[in-house]
């Protein structure tokens, strides 16, 4: 294989087994791994690290790293690397189930960080040093430049920061990759900061190639194994429900002239509503859509292969297996329509606030006066993290906040008294969907949004209960009539399913 796809010489000579590269990363560093969503991670190295810290850890000592990357990964990586307990520290955002109860039981420490920060935090210096960066890439390109995979997240700026860098060369990834990605080079710390000059969402301001200097370059591992790829659950009908709501919105926003047509620039969360939106616009009317956002999952495929959407800019695949197989089968017919940028770029509040994106994200619960909880159960344990939704949410022209109204078989409602964690405050909340229905919040007052949210949005098993706190909070607190609560009460929902199993 190296033959095929590490072409530049200097590098050639650098190839060595996972172990071996393995050995490249000592106790206590720091590891800014590629991958963002399950695409484009390292799958050998990360294994052949684990085996290193259970041996060591056999021997009694310690052997534990702090993991960056640009968003979730995999069971080959933040799996295999929890399973060895050898996580000091993770930043920004997991999926893992093993790693999120080692986070919740506080032996890991989890630093929960809105993604568009990530790399310039880093380049501020915020988080430390960067010791080692395990990247993964499609091609070495003769000149040593490097062909990405299906993510880009972080890998830029890791490869610029790292003092040590290990490159994981994928034959699973297709060669065709060449010339789908956006590396935008132009990124400067303040007080030097200059304008993006981005304004349209298929629009390229950089190169096709990550850059690394070889000096740093001290393993090249070559691999073949796939991207963690997700199945799709089939669209429920409270999803389903929820996708009907927001269209029929969009076509209101039309009707009253804040939206052409086309719309604006969609971002859309991973997830099965987000999913179910996407099938809803495919029956839709509108036509000639774009997409700018950070993940690109199967029903995003879906419309361009339909051509009701004309292009998207994304920073990494969420696809399924299926979706996966689709895309890699017929690469090149997907080359001009999709762009896969640095998660800076793809995530930039200047861009987003620019382009007018319809943002449409998941949450945990929302309040009654629109304060989103989008990470934490009952206030002290993450599910995931903030991930995106922030950067969309807080920037976008017009932004959706979608759950069903309850869970756990109906023990929590997702509408509450009070946040358990906000994420998301009033401010920043314009439209909240569940099954039951739609709350338009944009320039309501707190009253009247909490009016609109409880009729609107709450399960009728939690109605007349948020109803009734309401009531009592305006007649008990004629002096705080603008967002009326009642303190000692505002939480106990929340106390009642931590201490019940029960809302």
């Amino acid at each position: 294989m190296t033959g095929l796809r590490i072409l530049d010489r200097t590098l050639a000579r650098r190839v060595m087994s996972a172990a071996e590269a393995a050995e490249q990363i000592g106790p206590g560093e720091t590891v800014g791994f590629s991958g963002f969503t399950g695409a484009g991670h390292p799958k050998a190295v990360p294994a052949a690290l684990a085996r290193r810290m259970r041996a060591a850890h056999e021997r009694g000592e310690e052997f534990r790293v702090q993991a960056w990357t640009g968003a979730s990964t995999a069971p080959d990586l933040d799996g295999v690397l929890a399973e060895a307990h050898g996580l000091s520290k993770r930043l920004p955002y997991n999926g893992d189930p093993l790693l999120r109860r080692q986070i919740n039981s506080g032996e890991v420490e989890y630093v929960d960080v809105h993604l568009s920060h990530v790399a310039q935090h880093s380049w501020f210096g915020f988080y430390g040093g960067l010791d080692v960066a395990v990247v993964e890439v499609a091609a070495v390109l003769p000149n040593g430049l490097l062909v990405p995979t299906s993510s880009v997240g972080n890998n830029k700026t890791w490869l610029e920061n790292a003092d040590r860098v290990i490159l994981e060369v994928n034959s699973w990834q297709p060669r065709g990759f060449e010339g789908f990605h956006d590396i935008y080079y132009g990124t400067r710390l303040p007080p030097q900061r200059a304008p993006i000059q981005l304004t349209t969402p298929m629009q390229r301001i950089g190169d096709p190639y990550l850059r690394v200097d070889p000096a740093k370059v001290v393993a090249v591992v070559e691999t073949d194994h796939p991207d963690r790829n997700t199945p799709l659950r089939p669209v429920d009908d409270d999803s389903r429900a929820m996708a009907d709501l927001l269209v029929d919105f969009l076509r209101h926003e039309v009707r009253n002239d804040r939206l052409h047509r086309s719309l604006l620039p969609l971002q859309a969360g991973v997830g099965n509503v987000a999913n179910a939106v996407l099938a809803g616009l495919q029956e839709s009317e509108f036509e000639h859509l774009t997409a700018y956002t950070e993940t690109i999952q199967d029903g995003l495929l879906d419309l361009l292969d339909s051509g009701k959407l004309i292009g998207v800019s994304s920073t990494s695949f969420g696809l399924s297996e299926e979706g996966a197989r689709r895309f890699n089968d017929d690469i090149h017919h997907y080359k001009g329509r999709i762009l896969l940028r640095p998660q800076e770029i793809s995530n930039h509040p200047e861009v987003v606030r620019r382009l007018g994106l319809i943002a449409i994200n998941g949450m945990v619960e929302a309040d009654i006066y629109g304060n989103v909880n989008s990470t934490h159960v009952a206030g002290s344990s993450i599910v995931n993290g903030i991930g995106g939704s922030g950067d969309f949410a807080r920037n976008a022209y017009l932004n959706f906040f979608v759950s069903a109204s309850t869970a756990k078989n109906g023990a929590i409602s997702s509408i509450v008294p009070f946040v358990s964690h906000v994420d998301h405050t009033e401010h920043d909340v314009q439209v909240v969907i569940t099954e039951q229905g739609l709350a338009d919040l944009r320039g309501l007052s707190p009253r009247a949004r909490a009016r609109k949210i409880i009729d609107r949005c709450a399960h009728p098993d939690y109605r007349d209960r948020l109803a009734d706190y309401f009531e009592r909070a305006q007649r008990e607190r004629p002096d705080a009539m603008h967002t009326p609560h009642l303190l000692g009460e505002a939480l106990s929902w929340h106390r009642s399913y931590v201490e019940t199993g029960h809302m």
